[in-house]
């Protein structure tokens, strides 16, 4: 059965999240700067929200592919357009994979197989991102964080964990009335590095008392800004940043990270494992009620809840599903088809408050997972009662299910109760009266209030007036914050408040899409419509498949540039990656060993993910740097542009192409539309720098053409929200971007599996 790809992950949330918490080490508070719209959720696709950078920190599988054994990798010449668009959509996403991602697949295998030896797994795993990057499908544009900011919340007092839905959690947020100053701020970073290995209530009560002392008085509402409503309220149907960030607030799972980035119990008292690895048995906690949006009881929360969860997310196809194919017990069988009976798979109640998952074998990384919103619990008996029924046909096929339709449609059992949502207004959150956990929280109260970015200044403004708890200071503020001085102060906003917020694990990068369906928007063929001629479009499709090609373009962005348009110049190159999988995402817990170009190398334990993906990328000759030893980083630098290194690759691309008929020159140029919303400055100006930077490296031989989708809604329908590949409407697109589900590089590549595996890969037009 081939997988309905509901736009997994990136929905665009646009949260306006400054600082989207993320190490998220500086930042305070996920608020919103709507000048920043690259936002993400954990282990989503995610759209190009900076502004989520800024968060609360104070910066806050195998999935069953096909056999691609029948499709020839062969010469380039040999791929023939014509038989395959011809042929079936299916066959076509095949043969143009195979040529451009074989490699990184075949190798991906090996790592992602290899389950008992972590080091040697994350090696493996490392050859394959070289691969990817140097396929040159896509080139990262950076994260989030990495600015100058301001803000009421503390530092870390949202959990900076990498991975899963709990950045986006904030009742353990601790807010001042009044804008907290820089040596402050830094102060309490201090602390939370001495403290980490410890309880995170340790470092609350010493934030609460520190700030007490220093004569700062506590709020406790949580205001931010948001730039995407929720379509949906149904955590278990959604992959999409905009609608998990909100409902994560109204529901607890198994197991929740603290702010210290330490697992602790929620609504699982406590688990173990089995021996092998491959049972875990989680002790539910009792008393714990289901409510309505009113408060009003429903049911206990019990084992059957999770149960119920995952059979939903399965039969939703909602983008979630992916994440535990190959992972729990008949999981994969039941998604594909191929099994009807939800209790043949690996998850079961044993008795109302133990809860059992049965995996297919050791998984190192399946811990980290509970944090996301896969593991949500849903409410048998309410969902039934809003319409909903079980199978991937029945599920919503009652004329009266209701079932996430608004926040008047779901069961609650978490710190929040939503009090209004309101389109492109406001969404409340008011604190849970019979939340299991009522008396440790610190927020009381949750306010969203949309922006729609087009006033860069509004959050920095609206912050100053303590309106929204932080603000990043983006090209258009900081000059601001340098000149202004608050009442009574004889120094800047600037001066007193900013810190450099951290970058967190969500990358963002530009797409190249290799089978391009589309020339209009799906939603409306009147918006976004591109001017290409039949001869340039399959000029430009030929193009776009030579690796060459792929690289030239990718050698002559100058993304530092790109990037300042949101940063500033001063932090321009903070922000910006150079790698999809975070260089230091993870190291290697022990020694491995591994052959790169039929050389052994040996790694010590300790060593960071990306230095072996710089070591695969060397030997093969790919002159780009995507780790930096003394920085021990994959951000920070600009390991990409470089101008003669794409010319090299521009005339090799060149001469590849005049072999299969393709004459490319200034007089002759490839066209590639590159789709941007000129409401939004900073949007606008990124786009005008990738063209006037690659039109300038290639002396003109492409032409970057700027298709105006005008609003925020019309460039995400060119892309970001849609379902397959042959609807992305581009051939160059850089709203879209991923972040982390859980603590396994996995949760990057396996993104770009084949046959509808990967939920990246409709972004290279594929599947």
């Amino acid at each position: 059965m081939k997988k309905k790809i509901l736009c997994f992950a990136l929905a665009l949330v646009m949260c306006l999240c400054l600082a989207a918490c993320g190490d998220n080490g500086d930042d305070t508070s996920k608020a919103g700067d709507a000048s920043n719209t690259e936002s993400t959720a954990s282990g989503t696709e995610s759209a190009a929200d900076a502004s989520k950078a800024e968060s609360t920190d104070a910066e806050s599988s195998d999935a069953g592919s096909e056999d691609n054994s029948e499709v020839a990798a062969g010469p380039y010449e040999d791929l023939d357009w014509a038989t395959l668009d011809a042929g079936e959509y299916d066959a076509a996403c095949k043969a143009v994979y195979e040529r451009a991602l074989g490699e990184f697949d075949s190798v991906y295998e090996a790592g992602r197989n290899e389950v008992e030896d972590i080091g040697l797994r994350w090696a493996l795993m490392a050859i394959a991102e070289a691969k990817l990057l140097e396929s040159g499908v896509m080139v990262p544009t950076g994260t989030q964080g990495g600015m100058y900011a301001m803000s009421h919340a503390a530092t870390r007092t949202i959990t900076s964990v990498l991975w899963g839905s709990d950045t986006s959690r904030y009742h353990n947020a601790i807010v001042a009335n009044e804008l907290i100053k820089k040596e402050d701020q830094d102060a309490m970073k201090a602390k939370w590095t001495e403290l980490i290995g410890k309880d995170g209530t340790e470092y609350d009560a010493f934030v609460k008392q520190y700030l007490a002392d220093k004569g700062y008085t506590l709020n406790d509402t949580y205001a931010m800004a948001y730039a995407g409503d929720p379509v949906t309220w149904d955590v278990l149907a959604t992959s999409q940043a905009q609608d998990s960030d909100a409902i994560v607030n109204t529901y607890d799972g198994l197991a929740e990270y603290d702010v210290l980035n330490k697992l602790q119990p929620a609504l699982a008292e406590s688990w173990e494992v089995s021996e092998d690895g491959t049972v875990y048995t989680f002790h539910i906690r009792k008393g714990v009620k289901w409510v309505d949006y009113q408060g009003r009881e429903i049911a206990d929360v019990k084992a059957d809840d999770w149960v119920a969860g995952l059979q939903h997310a399965c039969d939703s196809h909602g983008g979630l599903e992916y994440l535990l194919e190959g992972v729990v017990v008949n999981y994969s069988e039941y998604i594909n088809g191929d099994i009807t009976d939800f209790s043949e798979v690996g998850v079961k109640a044993v008795d109302d408050y133990t809860l059992q998952y049965t995996l297919l074998g050791k998984t190192p990384y399946f811990e980290t997972m509970l944090g996301y919103s896969i593991f949500a619990p849903l409410c048998r008996s309410y969902y039934e009662s809003q319409g909903g029924a079980w199978g991937v046909d029945e599920y919503n096929a009652s004329e009266n299910y209701q079932y996430g339709i608004d926040y008047q449609h779901i069961a609650y059992c978490g710190p929040y109760l939503v009090t209004n949502a309101t389109a492109s207004t406001t969404i409340r959150f008011e604190a849970n009266p019979t939340y299991w956990n009522k008396d440790n929280i610190n927020i009381k109260t949750i306010t969203w209030s949309y922006n729609d970015s087009t006033d860069p200044t509004r959050n920095y403004e609206e912050c100053k007036a303590g309106k929204v708890v932080s603000a990043s200071f983006n090209a258009n503020v900081l000059p601001l914050a340098r000149d202004q001085k608050p009442e009574g102060e004889d120094k800047t906003y600037f001066d007193l408040y900013s810190y450099t917020s951290a970058t967190t694990a969500t990358t963002y990068s530009g797409f190249y899409n290799l089978n391009r369906k589309a020339f209009a928007n799906v939603n409306d063929e009147t918006k976004c419509v591109s001017t290409q001629s039949a001869e340039e479009q399959a000029r430009t499709r030929t193009a776009i498949n030579n690796q060459h090609f792929r690289l030239a373009i990718s050698m002559g962005v100058d993304r530092a540039t790109y990037n300042a348009a949101q940063t500033g110049e001063e932090l321009k190159l903070n922000s910006l990656r150079n790698s999809y999988t975070p260089g230091n995402f993870v190291t290697l817990p022990n020694e491995a060993t591994v052959e790169i170009n039929g050389e052994s190398k040996t790694y010590p334990a300790g060593t960071f993910f990306g230095r072996i993906v710089q070591d695969q990328i060397d030997a093969d000759g790919i002159k780009i740097k995507v780790w930096d030893d003394e920085l021990q980083s994959s951000d920070g630098f600009d390991g990409w542009y470089n101008v003669e290194n794409a010319k090299e690759e521009f005339a090799k691309a060149v001469a590849e192409l005049a072999e299969v008929g393709v004459e490319v020159s200034k007089e002759n140029p490839i066209h590639l539309d590159l789709p941007y919303p000129s409401s939004v400055q900073i949007y606008t100006d990124r786009a005008n720098t990738w063209k006037q930077s690659v039109e300038a490296a290639l002396d003109g031989a492409v032409v970057v053409d700027l298709v105006d989708s005008v609003d925020i809604k019309t460039w995400q329908y060119c892309g970001y929200v849609t379902a397959t590949g042959d609807q992305s409407n581009y051939n160059i697109y850089d709203l879209s971007g991923w972040s982390p589900d859980y603590g396994d590089p996995q949760t990057y590549l396996d993104t770009f599996l084949p046959d509808y595996a990967g939920y990246m890969a409709k972004c290279i037009g594929l599947f």
